[in-house]
């Protein structure tokens, strides 16, 4: 790795930044560095006692050193061989940690994802769809049991497939599909956002599951119940302007209840993928269905670009002012900036640049949609 690419990674790893104010950080200074050095002063100024913790230089050499003997390399946001589709997401992964074939993660794909305590048929329906599909193009999904193992498994039989996994390269997660995922890594891709040595636990599965979404044209669930983290990975994916895919299952069966609702808001009724090919749009450019949201609830603003940060020159009492007012509008909801700036009357670049430093501080943090939230009692 070269030294910018490392700049980058301390950045990354850097304590309270997220995707989306590492955009922010490299849209507001010209080097990772730069960066770097102005975050203690940005999180003292959002209230923070002791400043956020910055990995030293010797530490990220460590990590890129251990990922180079698994045979891994990173990959950063805005590199080219950064995932095109998942680059459009505005809280995209600002680096990838990467095992096989770099190329596949740019090429047309397809996910499929679902229950993991599956019926013998949904995974038959699963492998079957991922060998066909494979044959023609990258299928995605996450490794887990059921479904999505039964996916892979089809794919590898045609074709290339990516596992999208929640913790360390070298964390396979469930353990029993360590040879799978090595499978995978051999023929196709294993991708993750996590560092080395991360072990899987519930949190940051929501977060791999918006890199399946980022990653493909369309979303194929089949049985996923009611509440579950399929229709959450569905819900990304139309959000970003994905085409979604059910298969339908008997309404007695709770694992159909998800797919089964998908179908009847919207998404592409599939029983062979001859329904998938027949609907998949060559760009996630919100076509078909995608015009028009299937959920209730969808966040405004999810595949909008992020926005173009503004140099912070704003008077000091501008800013003195803008300290004091706009913790107390940011809220357990999300809201949007352009509603702060409504309320408080304060230029775009005061508000900007002390939100940033509330992000740093830790009591803020930026979602997609130039929504934030608060994080801690303010």
């Amino acid at each position: 790795m070269t030294r910018a690419d490392l700049a980058l990674l301390r950045l990354v790893r850097t304590e309270s930044v997220g995707p989306i104010t590492y955009r922010r950080l490299l849209a507001r200074f010209s080097t990772p560095e730069d960066a770097l050095d102005a975050l203690p002063g940005l999180a003292q100024a959002g209230g923070r006692a002791k400043p956020p913790r910055i990995p030293p230089m010797t530490e990220v050499e460590r990590e890129a050193a251990a990922l180079a003997r698994l045979g891994g390399r990173f990959l950063f946001l805005g590199q080219p061989d950064y995932p095109a589709f998942l680059a459009q997401l505005p809280d995209a992964p600002p680096a990838l940690a990467v095992l096989g074939d770099l190329a596949l993660l740019s090429s047309r794909a397809v996910g499929i994802v679902g229950a993991r305590n599956a019926t013998a048929n949904g995974m038959r329906m699963a492998e079957m769809l991922g060998a066909e599909l494979a044959a023609q193009l990258a299928v995605v999904s996450g490794l887990a049991r059921g479904i999505d193992a039964a996916a892979h498994e089809g794919a590898l039989r045609t074709g290339r497939t990516i596992a999208v996994i929640a913790g360390g390269l070298d964390q396979p997660y469930p353990p029993e599909h360590a040879g799978l995922q090595q499978r995978i890594a051999e023929t196709g891709a294993v991708i993750t956002e996590a560092p080395l040595g991360t072990a899987p636990v519930g949190r940051h599965f929501p977060k791999r599951n918006r890199i399946i979404a980022g990653l493909v044209l369309g979303l194929v669930v089949i049985e996923a119940a009611a509440r579950s983290g399929s229709l959450y990975t569905a819900r990304l994916a139309n959000e970003a302007g994905r085409e979604i895919f059910a298969v339908p299952g008997s309404p007695l069966d709770p694992r159909s209840k998800g797919a089964n609702e998908l179908i009847r808001q919207g998404a592409q009724l599939t029983e062979t993928a001859a329904d998938i090919f027949a609907n998949l749009p060559d760009n996630p450019a919100r076509q078909g269905l995608a015009r028009d949201p299937m959920f209730q609830h969808v966040m405004p603003g999810f595949a909008e670009s992020p926005p173009t940060w503004e140099d912070p020159d704003a008077s000091t009492a501008e800013l003195s002012r803008a300290r004091a007012e706009i913790p107390a509008l940011i809220g357990a909801d999300p809201v949007r900036v352009d509603e702060i700036a409504r309320r408080c009357q304060l230029s775009s670049a005061a508000i900007r640049a002390v939100i940033l430093e509330l992000e740093l501080a830790g009591l803020v943090e930026s979602l997609p949609g130039d929504r934030v939230v608060r994080s801690e009692e303010l």
